[in-house]
C-alpha cells in the first residue's frame, strides 16, 4: 500500500469516526401490547432521544428505573475520547509511522471495547436493579435488553442494533485496522 493510500485511508477513517458526532449509534426498538406501532430509543454520543418519556412509563411497570440523560456520564465524555481519537488519527495522517497509526489503533480499539463494555453494564444494571415496589413482579424475572439482537421479555419484544453511526464507526475501525497491518508489512521489510 503506497503513503497517499495510506493517508487517503486514514483520513476516511477519522472523517468516519467523525460521523458518529453527527448520527446515532445504536437504536433499540421496543414492541410492547400498548404500543403495537413500538417505540424506539436512539443513542447517539452526546444524547438519548426517541420515545424516551413512553419507555420510562413502560419501564416503571417492571421497576426499572427511569432513563435519565442527564443521569449518563458517557454522555458528556464520550464525545471528548472519540474527539481525543480523532485528533490521534489526523497525528497519524500527517505523520504516517507505524507508530502514530499503531497509537491511533490502539485508542480506537480500547476505546470501543470500554464503549461496548460500558453499554452492556449499563443495560445490565437497568434490567436486575429492579424496584421492589414495582407493580409488576415476577420473581426470577430481570429485563435486561441485548446487547445485539433480539430478546423478547414477557410480551415485550426488543431489538438492539448498530445505527448508521455504528456502523460507519465499525467501518472506520476496520480501514484503520488494515493500515496498521500495511504499516506493519512496510516496517518489516
Amino acid at each position: 500500500m503506497k503513503g497517499s493510500a495510506i493517508r487517503l485511508g486514514l483520513l476516511v477513517s477519522v472523517i468516519l469516526l467523525g460521523t458518529t458526532m453527527l448520527l446515532p449509534l445504536w437504536d433499540i426498538a421496543i414492541f410492547a401490547p400498548q404500543y403495537p406501532e413500538g417505540l424506539s430509543l436512539h443513542i447517539w454520543l452526546n444524547k438519548i432521544s426517541g420515545d424516551l418519556a413512553n419507555i420510562n412509563i413502560l419501564n416503571h411497570y417492571v421497576g426499572m428505573m427511569p432513563i435519565t440523560p442527564t443521569d449518563i456520564p458517557e454522555l458528556i465524555y464520550f464525545p471528548k475520547l472519540v474527539a481525543g481519537i480523532m485528533g490521534l488519527g489526523m497525528m497519524a495522517l500527517v505523520l504516517p509511522r507505524l507508530w502514530s497509526v499503531g497509537l491511533y489503533f490502539l485508542s480506537f480499539s480500547t476505546f470501543s471495547l470500554f464503549a461496548l463494555y460500558d453499554f452492556w453494564k449499563w443495560e445490565y444494571n437497568y434490567g436486575h436493579n429492579l424496584s421492589p415496589d414495582a407493580p409488576i413482579k415476577v420473581p426470577g424475572m430481570s429485563y435486561q435488553p441485548p446487547l445485539f439482537g433480539t430478546e423478547t421479555l414477557l410480551n415485550i419484544t426488543i431489538y438492539s442494533y448498530p445505527a448508521v453511526g455504528g456502523w460507519l464507526m465499525m467501518v472506520s475501525y476496520f480501514i484503520v485496522a488494515l493500515v496498521v497491518f500495511y504499516k506493519y508489512q512496510e516496517f518489516r521489510r
